[in-house]
Order: C-alpha cells, then structure tokens, then sequence
C-alpha cells in the first residue's frame, strides 16, 4: 500500500504529468502504471536502485523511447508520441550520464554552442555579420557569462573541454542545458562517478538552480541529492514504491528496506 502523499499547495501549476505510464520490451515490462505530477517551480528527485526504471522515464519524457501505453502531457499539451527535437523545442532541457560535449571547444564555447540550438539569427544574417547578428552574438556572450558565473565555472571558461576533471565536466553539460532557456531542466544522475569534493560541488550548484526558481527533476541514486529536492518519487522495478519528502523517504519501512537494504539512512 502506498502512503497518502503530502502534495504541493492547490494553486501550484503542474508542468509534467505522467498518466499510467508503461513501456515494455517483449514481454519485459520495465514501466508499469508510472503516474506522477511534477509542479512549476520545485524540485522533484526520481530514486531507485539501478535497473529500477529511472533512465527509462526520462527517455520516454524526452521521447527517445515511445510508450507502450499511457499518457505524458507538459505544460497542458499531449507529448506521448512527441520526437526528442519536438520535445526539446517545448522548453525541456536534459542532461546525459555521459555527456556529449565539444571537446575542443573553451567551456565557454560550449554554453555558446548550446544557445545556438534555438537559433536567433538567419543564414544570411551570419554570412554578412549584421548588426542583428552581431546583437545577438554580444547577447549570447552575455548570457552565457551569467551561467558560468552562476554555476562555478567562470575560473575555467577558456580551458578546453576534454581537459576538465570529470566533475567540471557533468557542471559544464547543465551550464550547456541551461542555455538552452528550458522551462524545465531534467537532470540524469549528475553526482554519477563523481569523488566526494566534486559532489559537494555539484550539490551546491544544483542548489543554485533550485534558488533561482528553476523546475527540475533529478534522477539519481546518491542520497546526498536528496535534501535539495521538494518532493522525492521512489520507484523499484518500473512501479512507484512511496511519495513524500526527503524526510518521509528516509523514514519509510518499505524504501528503507527495498532501496537501503532494510538500513535507515
């Protein structure tokens, strides 16, 4: 049996919903019945032990997986059957376990580059360097300034990509993915092989992100991401196991035993 479930306020906006939500390989059901709400504004953590369905929601989010049954709407709107660019061009913005940066592009070039998949200018504009173009280049510089900043990685703008210590380098692909303005940013295991200082660095950046107001889901099996998070959502072998507050989490028989090993954390 599932708890009640401690709920956002009444007039709280949904931004994600997921309604009985499915996928099957075969005759491997790897998602089964997923119904979960994600309001504007919070922070929403997805845990469960590995294998639990956790890179799969977000693939059928994305639409690089298409459902078997149910429904997934954003922002109002039917996205069940949407593709990646369609889902992306909505305001959904992702990170990757592994991430696919320019690796001989600066940091810097990299947020630019990220700006650039919502183009402001023509072809025509770049090819003869008009003052929109240039405007919207110096905007763009602009911008992408602010997010280093925001993120910790203005001391490394102009080092390459392919050099950065691995931490830097998962920061670096959420800076990529808040450039590109998304109304909500899905972050995939951003603490994954990460040493303890990067991880208290990583914390204190997605911190950021949560005071700026911005909507994030974050799939991820490290329990230190969880008091960052609103609400946490547990699911083990593709069902919800338990809702409820980091604390409620922490505290609940079932996940203790099915996600910690029957250890209170």
């Amino acid at each position: 049996m599932l708890r009640e479930v401690k709920g956002m306020q009444p007039e709280a906006k949904i931004l994600l919903e997921t309604k009985n939500l499915t996928k099957r390989f075969g005759g491997l059901t790897v998602m089964n019945n997923i119904n979960l709400t994600l309001y504007e504004g919070e922070i929403l953590g997805l845990i469960g032990p590995n294998g639990a369905g956790k890179s799969t929601f977000f693939n059928l989010v994305t639409g690089v997986l298409t459902p078997t049954s149910g429904k997934i709407y954003y922002d109002g709107r039917d996205i069940t059957r949407l593709k990646p660019h369609k889902v992306a061009a909505l305001g959904i913005g992702r990170t990757f376990q592994l991430n696919p940066l320019f690796g001989e592009f600066t940091v810097f070039e990299n947020v630019v580059a990220a700006h650039h998949l919502h183009p402001h200018s023509s072809v025509l504009d770049v090819y003869f360097n008009t003052r929109k173009y240039r405007e919207n280049e110096k905007v763009i510089a602009e911008s992408t300034e602010r997010i280093l900043e925001m993120l910790g990685l203005t001391q490394v703008k102009d080092e390459l990509a392919k050099n950065l210590p691995h931490g830097y380098q998962k920061i670096l692909g959420v800076a990529r993915a808040v450039a590109t303005q998304p109304k909500l940013l899905m972050l995939d295991e951003p603490l994954g092989g990460m040493n303890p200082e990067e991880i208290a660095f990583s914390i204190e950046v997605i911190g950021k992100l949560r005071d700026s107001g911005m909507t994030v889901l974050i799939v991820e099996h490290n329990m230190q991401i969880l008091d960052l998070c609103d609400r946490v959502f547990v699911i083990s072998f593709g069902e919800k196991i338990f809702e409820g507050t980091p604390e409620e989490v922490r505290n609940d028989e079932t996940v203790i035993k099915t996600y910690f090993g029957g250890v209170a954390v």
